[in-house]
């Protein structure tokens, strides 16, 4: 009988130290970053802040948990939130060139585009092959109204990647805001092209 207890006693545990209530932060940071693919933002962000708070995450993975769970406050709209995770992933690993770009997308929400260049840049600055962190710094200057400039970072875009679609769509924008309608007519069929609608 002693016997039996003590094998469902033994049994009881693995299955709790198995369980998901029983994860360690590794575990929940990944299926924090599952959940983020799916598209179950409150989850990503119940179980990143968990996986967080563990203590558990060595300095990569806590950068990781940072940066998707910023991902997860952006597509709650919750743009200070994700800065500030973005700011954490930047604390922990300044060559985060991601984490920049991704806080760049905070600020271009916000309607800071002074605070979104920059942060782009930075970016830029880590991965000077960083296409769609010079295609965003475009937009943004297109915001801004400096078009010279929105089509000199969308050209640097499409000369790192060819196949950027949205880059051209932009660039054919900014002709547009120039009246140059010709070479906005051909950046919008080369976007066509590549699959943008």
């Amino acid at each position: 009988m002693k016997k039996i207890l003590l094998t469902a006693l033994l049994f009881s545990l693995i299955v709790c130290i198995a369980s998901p209530a029983w994860a360690g932060g590794l575990d929940d940071a990944k299926a924090g970053e599952a959940a983020f693919q799916r598209g179950n933002y409150d989850e990503a962000i119940r179980l990143l802040t968990k996986a967080i708070a563990s203590g558990e995450l060595a300095r990569e993975q806590l950068k990781t948990a940072y940066k998707f769970r910023g991902n997860a406050w952006i597509n709650k709209g919750n743009y200070d939130r994700a800065i500030a995770d973005y700011t954490k992933a930047i604390e922990i690993d300044p060559k985060f060139a991601v984490a920049y770009y991704d806080r760049g997308i905070a600020w271009y929400y916000k309607g800071d585009f002074d605070k979104a260049i920059a942060a782009y840049t930075k970016a830029i600055e880590i991965n000077p092959k960083f296409a769609y962190a010079y295609g965003n710094r475009g937009i943004a200057w297109g915001k801004k109204g400096d078009y010279d400039k929105a089509i000199a970072d969308l050209t640097k875009a499409i000369e790192i990647d060819p196949k950027f679609a949205g880059a051209y769509y932009d660039r054919g924008l900014a002709w547009d805001k120039k009246g140059d309608h010709a070479k906005a007519k051909a950046d919008y069929a080369k976007a066509k092209e590549l699959g943008q609608e």
